[in-house]
Order: C-alpha cells, then sequence, then structure tokens
C-alpha cells in the first residue's frame, strides 16, 4: 500500500509579516488596545463621513446662508463652554469606559435622527443646530472618558505610539471615506449618508464591551464639586507649559472652527464644486493625514513636540491663506480650481495632525493621574468654548461681507497666531 504524505500547507507571506509585526509591537500584542484602536477606526470612517455629509445637508438642501452656518458651527462648540469644567469633575469621580459607551449610544441615536426627519419632511437648521449640540456635548463627557481610559489603559509611556497609529489609520479613513460618502451622497442624499456614522456608533459600542481592561471606581472624593474645578484651573494655571497650550490652542480652535463654518460654502457657490468633487477633495486631505502620521516621529525626536507643533500651525496657516485667493475658474478650467482647493486640504489636515499630536501628548506627560480627568476637561473648556466666537464671527463676514473676506480674516489670524507661539517665552524653554 502506497502512503501518500500530504506537504503541510503553507501560510501566504502577508500572513507571517502581519505576524511577526503583531509579535514585535508591545501595543499590537495588546488585545484591550486593538479593540479600542478598532473602535476608533469604525468611528473615524463614519465621523468623515458625516463631516461631508451634515454640513452638506445645510447648504444643498437647507438652503442655509453663512450665518446659518456659522450657527451650526458654533453649536458645536458651545457645549464645552456650558459642559466641559463639570465633566471633569464627573470624569475624576466615576469609571470611565461606561461613560465612553453612554455617549456613543447617545450619538448613534441624534444621527439616526437626521435621515429619519428628512423622511418626515421635518428636517430644518434647527434641528441640525440641536444635532450638533449633542454632538458637542458627546464629544465633551466621552472624548474626555476616551483620553482618560487610553491613557490608564496603555501608560503614558506608550501615547506616543499610540497616537501615531491612530493618525496613520485616520489617514486611511480620510482617504477613502470622503470619496465614499460624495458618492453615497449623489446616490441617497445627504441625509441617508448620515446612517453610516450612526451604524458605526453601534458597531464601536460592540467591540467596547469587550474591553477588559482595568477601570476601577475612582475613590469617593469629599471636596466640593466647585473646589475641584477651581483645583484644575489653579493646576493648569500654575502650569506655564499648559498655561501657553490654554490660550494658543484656544486661538487655533477659533481660527479653525471659523474656517469650518464658510469652507463648504466657499466650495459649493464660490468654485462650483459638487458633493462628489468635494468628497475627492477630503481624499486628498486623507493624504495629508498620512504624511503627518510619518513625519510626527522624525519631527518630534529632531525639533521635539513644540516644534512638529509649530510646524502643524505654519501648515494650516498656509492653507488658510491661499484658500480664499483660489479663483472659480482658475485658468479658464473649474476642474484647476478644485485641484488647488484639494491641495489646501492636503495642507491642512496635515496640519491640523501635526498640531494636534504633540498638543495632546504634552498636555498629559505634565499631569498626574488625579488630575487627568479635570485637566482635559479644563483644557477643553478653555480652549475649545471660545470656539463658537471664531463660527459666528466667520459666519457675520462672509454674511455682510464676503465668504473670500471671511476666509481672509481666518488667515490673517493664523499667520499672527504662529508667530505668538513661535514667540512664547515659556515655548521657547521648552524647544
Amino acid at each position: 500500500m502506497i502512503e501518500i504524505r500530504q506537504s503541510p500547507l503553507k501560510e501566504p507571506p502577508i500572513f507571517n509579516a502581519f505576524r511577526n509585526a503583531l509579535l514585535r509591537d508591545e501595543l499590537l500584542r495588546n488585545g484591550d488596545f486593538r479593540r479600542y484602536w478598532s473602535s476608533a477606526i469604525i468611528n473615524g470612517v463614519g465621523s468623515y463621513v458625516s463631516a461631508l455629509a451634515i454640513p452638506l445637508c445645510a447648504v444643498l438642501m437647507l438652503h442655509a446662508s453663512p450665518a446659518q452656518m456659522g450657527m451650526m458651527g458654533a453649536a458645536v462648540a458651545m457645549p464645552y463652554a456650558v459642559l466641559a469644567l463639570p465633566a471633569g469633575v464627573f470624569l475624576d469621580r466615576n469609571r470611565k469606559l461606561p461613560i465612553l459607551l453612554t455617549s456613543k449610544a447617545v450619538q448613534a441615536l441624534s444621527l439616526l435622527s437626521i435621515p429619519l426627519a428628512w423622511w418626515l419632511n421635518l428636517l430644518t437648521m434647527e434641528w441640525l443646530y440641536v444635532v450638533s449640540f449633542i454632538a458637542g456635548s458627546c464629544a465633551v463627557v466621552g472624548g474626555g472618558a476616551e483620553v482618560v481610559f487610553l491613557t490608564n489603559m496603555i501608560g503614558r509611556d506608550k501615547l506616543t505610539d499610540a497616537q501615531a497609529k491612530f493618525t496613520a489609520t485616520d489617514s486611511v479613513a480620510r482617504l477613502v471615506a470622503p470619496g465614499f460618502a460624495g458618492v453615497l451622497i449623489q446616490w441617497l442624499t445627504a441625509p441617508y449618508a448620515v446612517l453610516l456614522n450612526a451604524i458605526g456608533f453601534v458597531v464601536s459600542i460592540a467591540l467596547l464591551r469587550n474591553v477588559t481592561a482595568s477601570d476601577p471606581k475612582p475613590p469617593p472624593s469629599d471636596k466640593h464639586p466647585l473646589r475641584d474645578i477651581q483645583d484644575g484651573i489653579v493646576f493648569i494655571w500654575r502650569q506655564p507649559l499648559l498655561r501657553t497650550l490654554a490660550w494658543a490652542s484656544g486661538c487655533w480652535h477659533m481660527l479653525f472652527y471659523g474656517f469650518g463654518a464658510l469652507q463648504v460654502i466657499f466650495a459649493t457657490r464660490e468654485l462650483g464644486m459638487s458633493a462628489g468633487m468635494l468628497g475627492v477633495a477630503q481624499m486628498i486631505g486623507g493624504l495629508g493625514v498620512l504624511v503627518s502620521s510619518l513625519l510626527l516621529k522624525p519631527l518630534t525626536r529632531r525639533y521635539g513636540p513644540v516644534g512638529a507643533m509649530l510646524t502643524g500651525m505654519g501648515l494650516c496657516a498656509f492653507a488658510y491663506t491661499v484658500t480664499p485667493l483660489i479663483p472659480a475658474n482658475l485658468f479658464g478650467y473649474p476642474l484647476a480650481s478644485a485641484t488647488v482647493c484639494a491641495a489646501m486640504s492636503f495642507f491642512l489636515d496635515c496640519g491640523v495632525m501635526l498640531f494636534l499630536m504633540p498638543y495632546t501628548t504634552m498636555r498629559q506627560k505634565v499631569t498626574p493621574d488625579a488630575y487627568l480627568g479635570r485637566m482635559v476637561s479644563t483644557m477643553r473648556f478653555l480652549t475649545v468654548s471660545v470656539a463658537p466666537l471664531g463660527a459666528l464671527a466667520a459666519g457675520y463676514l462672509g454674511e455682510h461681507f464676503s465668504v473670500r473676506a471671511g476666509l481672509g480674516c481666518v488667515a490673517a489670524g493664523g499667520i499672527v497666531l504662529m508667530l505668538l507661539l513661535a514667540l512664547s517665552p515659556s515655548v521657547r524653554q521648552k524647544t
């Protein structure tokens, strides 16, 4: 009898490469981090779809004015002024994972209301204001819980590595999601495209429910909540670096929200870009996020986190400056104007990530565990709570003068802010 021996099946080389990378990387060996990272990827894809779909609901379907777009941008940021400080105390006194799961559930329901309201012919700008306010509220409470939970789960020494991984996958989402969103919006209309984000939050909840990392409830505090809020503010005030980061980030958020309030109106009404073209332009922006993930570590090693942050701020100022100068028909071709607009999305997205990632890491490294929740929420209060002023001011300028004039003021502010931060004594000492 002849015995036939079967040779063992060989795994494709790509599987071996993936396994080896997984074994070498300490973070990737952590199952909880992989679940957390997967959740972040799903939410990132959905958020990029909504970031295009919701403004297009307002501009194309509800014919929003520049002032109304400014109000919608302000509605997203207003919760930072109302909820940020009490949220910090709440986070420092409670487990983080239940807060995170609840905020994602609320966001899923609020986004689901947009296609439902459109189907029932009830969708209005006021409805979008409410949804935007809810999204901002969940970002304040749930976003703060997310930051603290990640820090406790992996430790401060791995934050830069984790941020680089988040940036890399975010760039892929930025490349894929807006183009898909543009097609989806033209096919199903913008309200139904928002469904994708709502479904993403549901999947994210399912992933995070399986996280097994320790999330103990902090010991009870005998202090009055107002005293805890005061302690958080005093802690930041006595830290020169945190104090500088607070005013710089506050000004940066005002400019960013002001630009965002007018960006879609400028692209659609001044440059004549369709939803599909806007999606492609934002996909080019995803390349900027990818480049920032590749530049973050080498820039930080060579120039420190402050140098990387200033580089990001400079790229943002460059995009703010060039965008309002784009003519409607560059060289007689509307496509040429759209191409330049897409290039500015590349520089802006690269700059945003190079600014935010070092900023987030720097503030967490100098903060003790006991103050993490209050620090995050207090910094958000001090920085993002002023963002509505930028959105409302840009909307006012766009309404009473022109959209280009509003964007031009944002550009001037970006240049001045970059110079002020570079000359700040605490920043120069850090570099």
